[in-house]
């Protein structure tokens, strides 16, 4: 393997390699504070109002399913964090044990495009946070504040993991303040009993929201270990897990929560102030002037953290994309920047095309991810926890001629496969399978996916498993 330094530094040196043991550091609990960091934010607050404002949910049924979604969901991202400690790698080379070091590029290539499009939705709400902070107005100035907030990504994602865990330990404290305050307000100015009192329940549209938060949690998967593989080896399972979840389901069901009453209160007073410009409306709704400010600066921070790690995990993934085919673990600091450079640019662009109808685009955009990405967490799952059993030969995850090999045609199947047979349980704006309409118009694909995937994947992986005897380490550097 090629030679790196430790992470001491301003500027993080490891990328997609092994993280020794001398390298190791901090606690689980720096795992809550980057999730919980992450999901007190203004994305999280919008995903709750798509339960009102687009599923035509009832606030109280909406918010019980958005919560079974989040544990669900959750749950499975937390079982990958869980990974981190264990081998020290980034989660999508140890894909590579499942689907082989050319195979695990398909599902790359499709993480990559997942992490520009969260990366793009989040960028249009903080640049709206960033226009009120410097006092613009007017919309065709609006590119303004997606820039600079660009910019913000960019740096922090090229100085890495220690700065990222830094700023989600800000943005942990500034979400807990800046979301106390505008839960005050909103019991204070919405009327709970009102909102909460049209509660009739729709199975449909009850599991549509369940799976509208449980995507929010899934699509955290491929990348969560990236943020837990620093910490020390003997760090204990369950507490990796119960910080990521706790952090994770906590703040998301909080932030989403607080979606549903202000996004139900608001669309019964005409709602276009809040489907406009959701940023400001919450600034307005904060009191305005100087506690506005206080609020974006808050969503700012909360934002700038979800959207170093898209663009963090972005670069991981195309590295390890490049790398595949040359057997190296490791680029020059000038590439790495050539890299997130280029990842947040397309983000920007992204942004900017998509600003006008954000609400719709992001709805479509969590349940495709959805449906992409569940078979994939399956196959990962599976073979972490019932195939392989933590038993990894790490170095032979960088050598086309180890013993993971070029493909997994069994796990490439049972995730192929596993997309596919969702397609006609999906209900999208550009297609809604046959399914949808039998099933009262509920979007079942992403459990239809776990059940398929689970059961073509486990007795091949079983049958064919070459995970060795123990965990093969590389010689530290």
């Amino acid at each position: 393997m090629a030679d790196t330094t430790s992470t001491s530094g301003l500027v993080e040196n490891r990328t997609i390699d092994w993280v020794p043991p001398n390298e190791r550091h901090g606690t689980p609990f720096s795992q809550f504070t980057l999730w919980f960091g992450s999901n007190t934010q203004i994305t999280a607050i919008v995903d709750g109002a798509l339960a009102i404002a687009v599923f035509k949910s009832d606030a109280l049924w909406a918010i019980i399913a958005l919560l079974i979604g989040n544990i669900l969901g959750g749950t499975i991202m937390a079982l990958h964090s869980a990974q981190g400690p264990t081998l020290g790698l980034p989660q999508m080379i140890s894909s590579r044990a499942q689907f082989g070091v050319i195979g695990a590029i398909f599902p790359l290539v499709l993480v990559v495009l997942m992490y520009i499009g969260f990366a793009s939705t989040g960028a249009v709400l903080s640049g709206q946070a960033v226009n009120g902070i410097l006092g613009i107005t007017a919309k065709e100035f609006n590119w303004v504040g997606i820039v600079i907030f660009g910019i913000l990504t960019a740096i922090i994602a090229l100085l890495g993991y220690k700065y990222i865990h830094l700023l989600g330990r800000i943005s942990s404290i500034t979400g807990l303040l800046g979301f106390l305050y505008l839960t005050v307000i909103v019991l204070v100015t919405v009327d709970i009993p009102a909102v909460l009192a049209n509660n009739q329940f729709s199975a449909p549209v009850f599991l549509s929201v369940v799976a509208l938060s449980a995507g929010w949690q899934l699509t955290y998967g491929p990348y969560v270990a990236d943020y837990s593989r620093y910490l020390p080896e003997n760090t204990p399972r369950r507490a990796t897990f119960w910080f990521t979840f706790g952090g994770s389901v906590i703040g998301s069901q909080w932030s989403m929560t607080l979606g549903v009453l202000i996004a139900a209160t608001a669309l019964s007073q005409g709602g276009e102030a809040f489907l406009d410009n959701q940023v400001g409306f919450i600034g307005d709704l904060a009191g305005g002037g100087v506690l506005a400010l206080l609020i974006f600066i808050v969503i700012l921070l909360g934002k700038l953290t979800v959207n170093t790690l898209n663009a963090y995990g972005a670069f991981m993934c195309v590295l390890t994309i490049v790398t595949s085919f040359r057997n190296r673990v490791s680029v020059t600091k000038v590439a790495r920047a050539i890299f997130v450079v280029t990842i947040v640019a397309l983000t920007i662009v992204v942004a900017l095309l998509a600003s006008a109808d954000f609400l719709a685009n992001f709805k479509n955009f969590v349940l495709a991810l959805l449906m992409v990405f569940t078979p994939w967490s399956v196959v990962n799952l599976v073979d972490y926890y019932f195939v392989s059993k933590d038993r990894f030969d790490i170095p032979a995850l960088y050598d086309r001629r180890g013993r993971y090999g070029d493909w997994h045609f069994g796990a490439l199947v049972a995730y192929l496969v596993g997309v596919a047979v969702q397609i006609p349980f999906m209900d999208q704006t550009i297609y809604t399978g046959p399914m949808v309409e039998v099933l009262g118009g509920a979007d079942v694909s992403w459990i239809i996916g776990i059940i398929v995937t689970s059961a073509i994947y486990y007795p091949w992986a079983k049958k064919t498993n070459v995970a060795p005897a123990h965990t093969i380490y590389p010689k530290a550097d």
